[in-house]
């Protein structure tokens, strides 16, 4: 991230995702009570100085993308529903790179086109 010139691009699918995530680590005890706000105000900071940017998009053009996507690849690679989503929110928007840290969705987001640099 220090080293990104340009805000890293989110859209409101990954954000969703992050606060879910962070609320299901918490209930978990992945992370310990409390530290979901912390995270969050820390996301919102993030976001506030321009090094995080929501990119909305029409959940509907993403919903068809990712049926594309998912008849193209999924009987080959074994995608989840949600990686599916996430890659064709990026192609909705756009996007030229994809960051993750799921192979095969990195496989997948590669296939579509989208550099991953990790």
């Amino acid at each position: 991230m220090k080293a990104k010139r340009k805000a890293l691009t989110l859209t409101p699918l990954s954000e969703y995702e992050l606060s879910n995530a962070l609320r299901f680590a918490e209930f978990r005890k992945g992370i310990a009570l409390g530290e979901v706000a912390l995270f969050w105000s820390q996301f919102e900071a993030d976001r506030a100085s321009g090094r995080l940017a929501i990119k909305i998009c029409n959940l509907a053009e993403v919903v068809e993308e990712a049926k594309r996507i998912s008849a193209m690849h999924t009987l080959t690679g074994g995608h989840r529903g949600f990686d599916i989503l996430h890659v064709a929110s990026a192609l909705v928007v756009h996007a030229k790179e994809f960051l993750t840290f799921d192979a095969n969705q990195k496989k997948l987001a590669q296939a579509e086109g989208l550099v991953v640099p990790l």
